[in-house]
């Protein structure tokens, strides 16, 4: 852990596609905190001493038999406690009030009415205010338990905020995690901070020197293998290492064919020329691409490149004479969904990545330094390494890379097309000024031929997608709103400039919490 106790948050899941939220704001607010599902939460008050609880939404119903509840060590062990829709709804369930399936539901923008003063709401909220919320419900609290009284109500909730001061039990209905909810990350500020008593002390600075001497000690005088891809994560980890174990590091950077153009030059000279870091590159572009060779389905070009990458960083690994460890980039949003409330595999989430863990041939031992970190954060441990803007600030790269950006099977002449309109596109990006407004962008060929005229001739070519999104988080996405002369000026040069496309179109669909990859 990189906290000390006292100052510990616990996060407890059961289930919501925004739990990830409520951590980010916690931290945003410089407390430590992590994610346990509901399942996993005896063992981690033994060994996380929590200085606060949370208690995320859910998409179960409380009312139904089965359903998640909250462990009764929760409410013994001192700690104040927020439950947060699903729970609010199972912590008044389980203390003696009553929860009913409303009438009406209650999903989007809604009002709520401060009817009492709380220490929740302190400084941020006064008695009588009306504020915009965000609720996502069925179910509603219609009885409260013994000690608590209402704060706060809404059209379709009589108790959307209560709170029982005493034992310091706070439920609201509403997400005060997610944007749409605007005074959300003060009210969460106010329980860890003025409720908690939390310091606030947490700080990429304070990371770095923990997880240098976290590294050290795990290492010892060990040999450590890492696999440089040239993307924000592993440059970072590169970067970190250097700086905690010097000589012993030695980076793969495995050249797969599947990057954008002109990316594998720019890691080898910062990597090699900048940092003097040891630096095998690596060129199997023909080894990746004959595996792929025929393969269609995305899920098996991520696991046919995972296992390449593995069965390249065995061979280097031997050649160097053996290595004690295997560093990567795993970061927390990784390790949190390969051990979610849905219990799937690790391998469903990101098979190009070894979230759990290493196959039983390999005799290294991982080395995962920034598997507590959200990728922001990664951003700003890398800006408090010193890694140049051009790498800490770039776009999120999937580790697959231009395979699963040419949906289908992947030829060297696809990705030669899609690498140079890909390139137009970042370029154009760059040069409106745009390309640190947008979360992440990329061009797609799309495996579909148009028959069109250009100029005299009467051509058959593929067509290209190009996408952009913003974001805050990853995890959900909207279309960024490039304007109508913005995009034909990028599909004219695309189309006059790069032989192969003759159409291109642009992807406005919104994402969900989810993968914002194309596949």
């Amino acid at each position: 852990m990189t906290q000390p106790k006292e100052e510990r948050v616990l996060i407890i899941d059961f289930g919501s596609q925004v739990t990830q939220l409520i951590a980010r704001r916690v931290r945003e607010s410089g407390v430590y905190c992590e994610i346990i599902p509901y399942n996993r939460v005896d063992a981690a008050l033994d060994d996380f001493a929590p200085k606060a609880i949370i208690l995320s939404g859910g998409p179960a119903s409380v009312i139904k038999a089965g359903t998640p509840r909250i462990p009764d060590r929760v409410f013994a062990c001192g700690a104040p406690v927020l439950g947060i829709c699903y729970g609010q709804q199972a912590m008044c369930a389980q203390l003696g009030g009553q929860v009913e399936a409303g009438n009406e539901r209650e999903f989007g923008r809604a009002e709520l009415e401060v009817t009492g003063g709380s220490a929740l709401f302190e400084g941020v909220w006064a008695k009588g205010a009306r504020r915009q919320v965000w609720m996502s419900h069925g179910d509603r609290v219609i009885s409260l338990p013994p000690g608590f009284r209402a704060v706060g109500v809404s059209a379709n909730a009589p108790f959307a905020a209560i709170a029982d001061e005493a034992r310091r039990f706070y439920g609201v209905q509403f997400h005060p995690e997610v944007a749409h909810t605007p005074d959300g990350a003060k009210l969460l500020r106010n329980f860890t901070h003025k409720i908690a008593g939390c310091t606030g002390g947490w700080s990429m600075a304070s990371f770095r020197e923990t997880e240098i001497a976290k590294v050290r000690a795990q290492v010892g005088k060990g040999r450590v293998i890492c696999g440089l891809s040239g993307g924000v994560d592993s440059s970072v980890v590169a970067v970190l290492l250097h700086e905690a174990i010097g000589a012993q590091l030695t980076c793969v950077f495995v050249d797969t064919g599947l990057m954008r153009e002109g990316e594998a030059e720019q890691v080898v000279r910062l990597f090699r020329d900048h940092y003097n870091i040891h630096l095998v590159h690596r060129e199997a572009e023909e080894l990746f691409l004959s595996r792929l060779a025929g393969v269609s389905d995305p899920e098996q070009k991520r696991r046919i490149i995972g296992a390449a990458f593995i069965d390249v960083f065995e061979e280097e690994a031997g050649k160097l004479g053996g290595a004690d460890f295997l560093a990567q980039g795993t970061l927390y949003p990784d390790v949190i969904e390969s051990v979610s409330v849905a219990g799937g595999p690790s391998v469903t989430i990101k098979s190009h990545h070894n979230v759990g863990g290493l196959p039983e041939r390999m005799r290294m031992k991982l080395v995962e330094p920034l598997r507590e970190l959200f990728k922001d954060e990664v951003r700003a441990l890398g800006r408090e390494l010193g890694l140049p803007e051009a790498f800490t600030g770039r776009h999120p790269f999937p580790g697959p890379g231009l395979a699963i950006r040419v949906p289908g099977e992947i030829t060297g002449e696809k990705l030669a097309i899609l690498r140079r309109a890909d390139a137009i596109y970042i370029e154009e990006i760059r040069k409106a000024g745009l390309y640190d407004e947008i979360w992440q962008a990329f061009a797609v060929l799309l495996p579909v031929r148009t028959v069109g005229v250009m100029g005299d001739e009467r051509t058959y070519e593929h067509v290209c997608a190009l996408r952009a999104v913003t974001s805050t988080d990853g995890m959900t996405a909207d279309s960024f709103p490039f304007s109508h002369q913005f995009l034909s000026a990028v599909a004219t040069r695309i189309i006059n400039e790069v032989r192969g496309v003759n159409r291109v179109v642009y992807d406005v669909t919104s994402k969900p919490p989810g993968t914002i990859e194309w596949e």
